[in-house]
Parts: structure tokens; sequence; C-alpha cells
């Protein structure tokens, strides 16, 4: 793994100490907000797990490694090239080899984290089940990655733009154990109840932790998921998001957008669609989930 993976001074010197670790994905800041929103959020989030006591780890592909932990030059490098690709596990070895600058996805984040030996990740929504996958296939890898790779993630949920009951179904299958904070349901980005109970709700981050070292004592390798929903002060009206994603939804696909370009579309047009409302509670949830990843990866220890 020396070959693959560099970290950055502070993560090195974090883990040489063993402090807490908290690993961030990239893609949120290359294609899942605008510049400069993208960087600042990114550098807000990580002042937010520093002042909860844990070490943040923006994880990125660059120069042909895996970049753990990132410096303010290559944040900015990330939020402003139009180069950066969208990273999953597929696109691991091809970018890696290629010496592509690359921003990893929900998916690539969890490998790369699990090869670092971080347990604990946060991120806005994980991917799922997309709406008429029963006719296009389009189901998010991040679904594969959670029965496979054994990091906690921690997320407002599902994106709404998703067919979530699906996509609780296929976790299921897959043994993938979804927890709640605060709430018995599970949370759908923009708005914090999505209709559907997630399969328990533990609010502390001690009893958190304990489930998580249970689970894998036991030999049950694969990830969990972690539904903090978005402040209600933050969140969207159910109704009316709903309404707009399948507005967007439907524009999408009468112009034959397809596959991993959808969901960065779909976000960037429900932006728009609530002039900027919608990527403010982006900004908010993303926050939020960075204090309760904080407050885990403390009581993982």
């Amino acid at each position: 793994m020396q070959d693959f993976i560099a970290y950055s001074p502070e993560v090195a010197a974090a883990r040489a100490a063993g402090r807490p670790i908290v690993a961030l994905e990239s893609t949120i800041i290359s294609h899942g907000m605008p510049y400069p929103q993208n960087v600042q959020t990114a550098r807000e989030v990580e002042d937010i797990i520093r002042a909860g006591g844990a070490v943040p780890a923006t994880i990125a592909l660059l120069d042909g490694k895996i970049r753990v932990g990132l410096t303010p030059e290559e944040l900015e490098l990330l939020g402003r090239s139009p180069k950066a690709l969208k990273i999953s596990r597929r696109d691991l070895p091809y970018a890696l080899a290629a010496r592509k600058i690359g921003a990893t996805t929900v998916a690539a984040t969890m490998i790369c984290a699990e090869l670092a030996g971080i347990r604990v990740f946060v991120t806005g929504g994980i991917g799922g089940v997309h709406r008429g996958a029963e006719t296009s296939f389009d189901i998010s890898a991040d679904l594969q990655e959670l029965a496979r790779s054994s990091v906690a993630v921690v997320c407002a949920g599902a994106k709404s733009i998703l067919d979530i009951g699906l996509t609780l179904e296929y976790l299921e299958t897959h043994g993938v154990p979804v927890l709640a904070i605060g709430q018995d349901n599970f949370a759908a980005f923009y708005t914090p109840d999505s209709g559907f109970k997630a399969d328990f709700r533990i609010d502390e981050p001690a009893e958190q932790a304990r489930f998580l070292k249970t689970k894998w004592a036991l030999g049950l390798a694969g990830g969990v998921v972690i539904s903090n929903p978005v402040p209600a002060a933050a969140a969207m009206p159910r109704a009316e998001i709903d309404a707009i994603t399948e507005q967007a939804l439907g524009e999408a696909a009468a112009q034959g957008i397809t596959g991993k370009a959808v969901t960065p579309y779909l976000l960037a047009r429900i932006k728009a669609l609530t002039e900027g409302r919608s990527l403010a509670t982006n900004i908010a949830l993303v926050k939020h989930n960075a204090q309760a990843g904080a407050r885990l990866a403390l009581a993982l220890g």
C-alpha cells in the first residue's frame, strides 16, 4: 500500500499518535457543489471535525496516489479543476495507473478509508437504487461497497432523487444495518423523514461504537449506514422538494442523461429550481454529519 497511499502531515501525525480520524469524500467538492462554496464548505467541515476532537482526512487521487488528507492548496486544486474524474470502485485502478486527478465517491472513499485503517466516514447522502431501476438497472455502487467495506458511513440518509424504499430493501438483502439518530425513520437528505423506518435507532455515540465493534468482532464484514437527519431549521418542505425532484428527473430523462452524470445534473437542477436553497440545505446537513462523525470517531477510540 505504500506505493499507492500518501498521508498528509496532519493525518500521518494523527496515525502515529493514535488519534481518531474521520474520512471525507471529495466528489462533494468537485461534482456536488459549485466553486467557491465547495472549497469553503470542505474547509469548514474539516474545522468542525477538528473542533470535535478528531482529525479530518479528505480523500482524493493526485499524482498516482490515494491522498488521505489534503493540504489547503490541494483542496483548492480539486475544487477548481474541470478535469477531476468521478471515481468509484471500477475507476480506481485506471485513475491511479494513469495518474489522473480524481474525486472519490462514497464507494471509493470507503475502499480508501478501509485501506488506511479509518473506520468512520462522513458524507452528505449515500447513493442508492435510482427510480426506474427495474428497467435501467441503475443502482449506485455505494450499496455494493457498503456490503464489502467495514466502514461506518454517517450521512443524512439517501438522496431524495432515489427510490428510497428499494434502496433500503437492497441494503437489507446485503446485510447492511441502517441506524438512525434522533428518530426512528430513515432520513431523506433535504428532508428529515423519508417515511421509511431505519433498522435500529441508536442516539448515543458510545452505543453506536459498541454496535460497530460487536458487528466487526463477530466477523460480519461490511459497512453500517448511520442516518443523521438534516436539522429542522435547514430542511426543505417535503412536498416542495418532491415536486421539484420529479421535474428535474423528467428533464434529465428528456435530455438522455444517464449513469454517473445523473446525480450531478439533478443536484445542479434542483439548486436552480430552488434558487439556491437546496445548496444551503446540503451545506447544513454535511456540517451536521461532521459533528456526529467526530463524536463517533472519539467513541470508537
